[in-house]
């Protein structure tokens, strides 16, 4: 039988070949043994595949059994997914996120239909798009916004309310029937957003929105946003009038007058030729403070990451008005999508304004560079400059983990952080350059990333009078004790040898690999050997007791930590190093039962 992955690679070039296509007979598919393998495979190493939805299932106990009795449902048409249990995660401003969490059952079917969704939709999308998307990330948005946006002279801001929660289930159904004309598997993902969610122990139906914390909502999200997207294109068609010539009338006189100029200098001498090089140098400062770009251009450029979309205007800001209009009731006509007035402003390139945590604005520089031919030009004018927020993030995230406190004049000064001193020595260092790493990687791509030095100064110090206050010492001692070649680090020991736990650098950072998304993204199939899980259990041998078994299963553990070293299946793992283990039923319940 032809692998699914093969077949999906197939449905990914013909999607690519064939924008316009349709595709059916897509449900037969979810029927296949090897596509929940596949599944299992991208789920089970998450933490939150031994959390329980609102029942007890979860990556534990999964096996060919487990698949079947899937599909044996499946084929016969009698399968419905549980509601989701309903959670709630606290947002930065305070309020609360609704989360749900599918059963591991429903998130195994969500992904199969999620890999058949992709390589159909992934070929569509537009490049503009970057939120939950394979192989891009903040930073690839970030760079199209540093590539594209040069010259901008308007921003709008754009938030969409609510736009997880209030997704039209009628209108994403009808993008999808548009691509697939198969009821079926249609049939499938409208008892998905269907489902309803249990908080409290009472169950709510869902009338609207895609289900938060499930697989398939960043896919079904992106398709019904696309529409978005694909408006805004239609506008720019229409909108783009390129310049009526490339250098404007002032800069063009003075530039043949320099060339004139330069002519007579090659055929004079003495006196007449220095008062020309000199005349020469004024003109060449006349010119430098001249405007050279014709600026009658119009354009629009475009990035959206998840629901949050940046959009460039070179026109007037009449022109922006209109566009903002524009899009306001298209969303709410074809979408029933409403954008945040709060959130959604028209803003002048030279003001900074904020995009996914960076401040993003268009430089009106004169400085002069000399490149390396030699000659002298504006580098600077009219580029993007992404700049760290350093007030509103980086000082903000310093007070609320209780790193810093503020001196009387308005200084910061590190502190030790009392809830990290039950740790490890090694254990401490490894939180605070994790901490620091995370907001050092993320802003690399900032003009202002050198002045984060402050912020590795303020959190090497912090962690120092951690481990002082940890052994009720004085922090000059504890960094004599701690001192190490090219400064202090902890010393531990790993199989592979002695290393040393300390603080990165800010250059360490810097100098690290971005995330860039390939252009175009191309589905790679997965070969059967790297299913390890399936390879495993193909064995049909417990790796425990070693017997042979047709109904094999996967124990699953949540994490390495939680294995026991005193129990035979814990010490197997460590050995192993999986937190999975492929055992037969006696030896599962042996699991189990605690025995």
């Amino acid at each position: 039988m032809n692998p699914t992955s093969n077949i999906l690679e197939r449905i990914y070039q013909n999607s690519k070949q064939h924008p316009n296509g349709v595709f059916t007979r897509l449900y037969r598919y979810l029927l296949r043994e090897d596509i929940y393998f596949m599944a299992y495979q991208k789920l089970y190493a998450n933490k939150g595949s031994v959390t329980k939805g609102t029942d007890n299932d979860t990556a534990d106990g999964f096996g060919k059994d487990y698949v079947n009795e899937l599909i044996e449902e499946l084929r016969n048409g009698i399968y419905r997914p549980k509601p989701v249990r309903r959670k709630y995660i606290q947002k930065k401003n305070k309020k609360l996120r609704p989360l749900g969490i599918p059963s591991f059952r429903d998130k195994l079917l969500q992904e199969a239909i999620r890999m058949i969704l992709e390589v159909i939709y992934e070929p569509l999308f537009y490049d503009q798009s970057h939120g939950f998307r394979p192989e891009r990330s903040c930073h690839t948005a970030l760079t199209q916004i540093k590539r594209d946006f040069v010259g901008v002279k308007w921003f709008i801001e754009g938030d969409i309310k609510g736009c997880f929660d209030n997704i039209n289930h009628s209108v994403l159904l009808s993008e999808l029937e548009s691509k697939i004309k198969d009821s079926k598997f249609i049939n499938i993902i409208r008892m998905f957003l269907k489902a309803g969610y249990v908080e409290d122990f009472t169950y709510h139906g869902t009338i609207s929105g895609t289900p938060q914390g499930g697989v398939i909502s960043p896919v079904l999200a992106n398709i019904y946003l696309h529409g978005l997207d694909r408006k805004i294109m239609e506008l720019k068609e229409q909108f783009d009038q390129p310049q009526s010539r490339s250098q404007t009338p002032e800069y063009c006189r003075l530039h043949n007058k320099k060339i004139r100029l330069k002519k007579k200098i090659e055929a004079t001498e003495g006196e007449e030729r220095e008062k020309l090089l000199e005349d020469l140098k004024e003109l060449d400062k006349q010119m430098l403070k001249t405007p050279a770009k014709c600026e009658d251009d119009k354009k629009i450029v475009y990035c959206r990451y998840a629901d949050d979309f940046l959009i460039g205007v070179c026109g007037d800001k009449s022109d922006c008005e209109k566009l903002k209009s524009v899009l306001k009731m298209f969303l709410e006509k074809e979408y029933s999508l409403e954008l945040s007035e709060e959130k959604t402003h028209i803003t002048h390139s030279a003001e900074k304004v904020r995009f996914l945590g960076y401040d993003v604005a268009v430089r009106r520089s004169q400085k002069v560079k000399r490149k390396s031919n030699g000659v002298k030009q504006r580098t600077l004018n009219y580029t993007v400059e992404l700049t760290v927020p350093l007030e509103d993030k980086v000082t903000r995230y310093l007070f609320e983990n209780s790193i810093v406190k503020q001196k009387d004049n308005g200084t910061l000064w590190p502190i030790s952080v009392s809830h990290l001193r039950y740790l490890s020595e090694v254990d401490i260092v490894r939180k605070f350059d994790a901490q620091f790493r995370g907001i050092c990687n993320y802003y690399r791509m900032a003009a202002n990333y050198s002045r984060l030095i402050y912020f590795q100064y303020l959190m090497e110090y912090s962690c120092l009078k951690t481990l002082a206050s940890k052994h009720d010492s004085t922090l000059k001692k504890t960094r004599t004790k701690y001192r190490v070649k090219e400064g202090w680090g902890i010393p531990y020991s790993t199989k592979e040898g002695e290393k040393i736990a300390r603080i990165s650098k800010l250059s360490d950072c810097k100098n690290g690999k971005l995330c860039i998304d390939r252009d175009p993204w191309v589905y790679r199939p997965i070969k059967k050997h790297d299913l390890t899980i399936w390879s495993r259990l193909e064995t049909k041998q417990c790796e425990l007791c070693r017997t042979h078994s047709d109904h094999c299963k996967v124990y699953h553990a949540g994490s390495m930590k939680q294995l026991n070293s005193n129990t035979e299946w814990g010490k197997q793992m460590i050995s192993m190093r999986r937190k999975s283990l492929v055992v037969c039923d006696k030896c599962y319940e042996m699991i189990h039962s605690g025995v």
